[in-house]
């Protein structure tokens, strides 16, 4: 029954809104029928008052100002309360159909105002209105009580009905706001989630694709400059070029082959991701390269979680990419530090003076402003960020590049995105200048 009610309460509103003149005239002409019939109406074996032309004005003009309720609520609920009181006090009978145009103003008073205007102008005109039937001669024959007690429940009822519709459009006008908001939300995370994906996608195949074309690249050369004068080095360099550009390959469908994958459990396994088991590996291809890469630990170590593991992993590859890449220099050392909880990793290579590196960074700067800037700093440190680790990266003051991390040994929520700290070292400290360096400095890390 009630939802019954509520809809056609819903199709009166649709219509309303969408004819309002049409309703308003309607109800006005309703009402005052009812106010005329209402004047007509006395107790039993009284006379009328011998005032029908100023009843009639009266409920007239009552009515006439409740089409202006939507502007001028209060005006409205005034006006049709002292016609009321002037229509009682010549001794017309006070009946619900004479209070028809005052009930009505009321209503729309409760639902187009506020709880405290209702409250002032609903008991003002309550308690005038009982004055006025208290003190009118009409109801003579019935008590003090009954002859206030009607009005009040008659005037109480749309005071009560438009606190519920005002409530009622509240609570539907909040649900829709709600609704709209989660449907932002939706909308925003799922940007969100596509853009952190992008950036996932682009990181690995960064690392895959810009690793081993850059040791591919320095095999070829190599192999190209030794081609005359030493054959069998030769031979040897273009079997490893060989070997990481399989490897390239290898990684590269292992990526895309996760992409294309799917939750079945009939999907095809993948091959492991690396780690830093697969240091020695990496090595190696630097050295046919013609990089010579160090590589020393310090403390007891520990197991890493997957996630750890090849973030530490691709971190190392990126760095000693971009000192092959950028470096003029033909050695590099890799330093592992298990202390604690956490995995502090430190990729450095000898190369200019501390103000050389720093002139040369500021040139970098001026050149990298555009789209070609290289993306391997900025790539290790959200890789760092993404399982709760720090990273920072910049010229040595005795020369050269730096590259330090520290990783916790298992992932934790991602930081926010600000300039990270330098991380304190057990062998030595990352030097200040690394903290807000750029992505591009010179004689290091870039990509």
């Amino acid at each position: 029954m009630s939802t019954s009610l509520e809809r056609y309460t819903d199709r009166f509103e649709q219509y309303a809104d969408r004819y309002p003149h049409v309703i308003d005239v309607v109800l006005v002409l309703s009402l005052m029928g009812c106010a005329a019939l209402g004047s007509n109406l006395t107790m039993p074996g009284a006379d009328p008052p011998d005032q029908d032309r100023a009843a009639t004005a009266l409920m007239g003009v009552s009515c006439l100002a409740l089409l202006k309720y939507r502007s001028h609520p209060r005006t409205a609920v005034v006006v049709t309360a002292v016609c009321t009181v002037i229509a009682i006090s010549l001794g017309y009978l006070l009946t619900p159909l004479l209070l028809g145009p005052v009930m009505a103003a009321l209503y729309w008073l409760a639902t187009l105002t506020d709880r405290k205007t209702t409250r002032v102008f609903g008991g003002t005109i309550m308690a005038a209105l009982m004055v006025a039937s208290a003190v009118s001669d009409s109801m003579d024959s019935l008590s003090l009580v009954l002859r206030t007690i009607g009005p009040f429940f008659w005037l109480l009822l749309p005071l009560a009905a438009g606190n519920m519709t005002r409530l009622r459009r509240a609570y539907l006008a909040s649900v829709q706001a709600r609704a709209e908001h989660a449907e932002r939300t939706r909308e925003e995370e799922a940007r969100l989630r596509v853009t952190e994906e992008r950036m996932r996608i682009a990181r690995e195949l960064h690392d895959v694709v810009a690793h081993h074309m850059a040791l591919a690249n320095a095999q070829a050369g190599t192999a190209a400059h030794l081609a005359l004068t030493s054959p069998q080095q030769t031979k040897k360099i273009l079997n490893d070029l060989t070997g990481t550009t399989s490897s390239a390959l290898r990684e590269l469908k292992a990526t895309l082959g996760l992409l294309r994958q799917n939750d079945a459990p009939s999907s095809a396994s993948l091959e492991p991701s690396p780690g830093l088991a697969r240091l020695p590996e990496l090595v190696s291809a630097c050295a046919s390269a013609g990089l010579a890469v160090t590589v020393s630990t310090t403390g007891e170590p520990r197991p890493l979680s997957p996630g750890v593991d090849l973030t530490a992993f691709r971190i190392v590859q990126e760095a000693l990419t971009n000192v092959s890449k950028h470096a003029a220099v033909d050695s590099a050392q890799v330093r592992l530090a298990y202390s604690g909880s956490r995995l502090l990793i430190t990729v450095s290579n000898d190369g200019p003076d501390a103000d050389d590196a720093t002139e040369a960074t500021e040139a970098t700067e001026a050149t990298d402003a555009g789209p070609s800037r290289g993306f391997g700093v900025m790539g290790m440190r959200e890789r760092a960020r993404t399982i709760g680790g720090e990273l920072c990266a910049g010229p040595r003051p005795e020369g050269g590049f730096e590259v330090t991390t520290a990783l916790p040994l298992q992932p934790s929520a991602p930081e926010p995105a600000e300039a990270p700290e330098a991380p304190e070292a057990p062998e030595a400290e990352a030097p200040e200048a690394a903290v807000g360096a750029t992505d591009a400095p010179a004689g290091g890390e870039k990509s």
